[in-house]
């Protein structure tokens, strides 16, 4: 039975979905974690600050930008403004430009306007964009007494003092959650051939121009670096492709005779089977028959005629039940020409080289070029 929804319904849920968090990838757990960093941070660094320097009303032991502070770090690590050059240069730098205001602006109103201003210009040019910078450079402006006398020192301590405590402690939590920080952005494919083409993945698809000039149409700075923008896009367009051709798994395409050599076989008879074989890849196997890794006449070459554990790679594998097409990515990254499907227990169920997946994909496209196509309706 449908149900039929007024027009009032409809406005109070558009209404209430402006409250609703826009943050992607936030999840129940990422927020319970960023609270507990942000009490651990904040608690630590008044500590830290009150036990080296005493207290006493001449200077605040930390001021309210942290805050602002740890809410970038806590909750979204990964963010450009949360680096920690961001967040130690772009509080000092803007407390600096606000106490500078204040020195040269005799009216309050302007001067607060000014260091605003000249807090953002500095961490432009400065690459040290940070939102609390903003109110940074309004306390030293505002503060009152304790801040007014403390002058251009106020900028190192407590500012600068409070936000490199802060990153400390930021990475030494990040660090026990096991969350990367200061973030680290995935590396782009290089060519592994040493040529001057383009690496097979980036050939095809949006480039980073196309991006750009995304951007630019949208009238959008987005808050998340160039490098992980690329790589999340890349990452929407495999799971468009796994939805919607990931019919066949990696069980049913899958080679099950598969060529192994032992862990303590010599590495003669491991070249022997992979030229006799015509294959480029090489399961090694252990004595329990698990998987090793993988060996290849480039590996052989390299390190000459040595035990195979010294010589072998990681294998990539998968597992049987994987759409196959989700395997592009390692089937095309220039150094990988086979994935290992395997069991839980790492036992060797087949195994997909490139020539597979080239096969899997050109039967896909096939069939959708020849399926019969739905009568359109006048």
């Amino acid at each position: 039975m449908s149900k039929s929804v007024s027009s009032e319904q409809v406005g109070t849920s558009s209404g209430f979905r402006l409250f609703r968090p826009i943050l992607a990838g936030a999840t129940l757990r990422e927020r319970m974690v960023a609270c507990l960093g942000a009490l651990v941070g904040i608690t630590l660094t008044g500590l830290i600050c009150g036990l080296v320097f005493g207290q006493g009303p001449h200077i605040p032991l930390i001021v309210a930008p942290m805050g602002a502070s740890a809410v970038l770090l806590f909750a979204v690590p990964a963010s450009p403004l949360a680096q920690p050059w961001s967040i130690i240069g772009g509080n000092t730098i803007s407390a600096f430009m606000g106490v500078l205001a204040a020195h040269v602006i005799p009216d309050p109103v302007i001067a607060i306007g000014v260091g605003v201003s000249l807090a953002i210009a500095a961490m432009s040019l400065t690459r040290s964009l940070h939102p609390p910078g903003g109110a940074a450079a309004l306390t030293a402006l505002i503060g009152g007494p304790a801040v007014t006398s403390a002058g251009f020192l106020f900028p190192l301590f407590p500012v600068c003092v409070n936000s490199i405590i802060l990153v400390a402690l930021g990475v030494v939590f990040h660090k026990i959650s096991r969350r990367n920080y200061p973030h680290v952005p995935v590396a782009a494919p290089v060519n592994t051939h040493g040529t001057a083409d383009l690496p097979a993945p980036l050939r095809v698809g949006f480039r980073p121009e196309d991006v750009d000039a995304a951007l630019v149409e949208l009238h959008e700075t987005l808050d998340i670096d160039r490098a992980d923008l690329d790589r999340l896009l890349r990452q929407v367009e495999l799971r468009a492709l796994v939805r919607t051709q990931g019919t066949l798994t990696c069980g049913e395409v899958m080679s099950r005779d598969v060529i192994t050599v032992g862990l303590d076989g010599s590495a003669e008879r491991a070249r022997e089977l992979l030229i006799a074989h015509n294959i480029r890849t090489l399961p090694v196997v252990d004595g329990a028959g698990r998987l090793a890794g993988t060996l290849g006449l480039r590996e052989l070459t390299l390190h000459g005629n040595v035990g195979i554990a010294q010589v072998m790679s990681d294998a990539q594998t998968a597992e049987p039940d994987e759409p196959v097409v989700s395997l592009a990515p390692s089937l095309t990254d220039g150094r990988t020409h086979a994935v290992v499907v395997v069991d839980d227990d790492r036992q060797i169920l087949g195994i997909i080289t490139q020539t597979d997946l080239l096969a899997t994909l050109t039967r896909l496209l096939s069939a959708k070029a020849f399926a019969p196509r739905e009568p359109v309706s006048a």
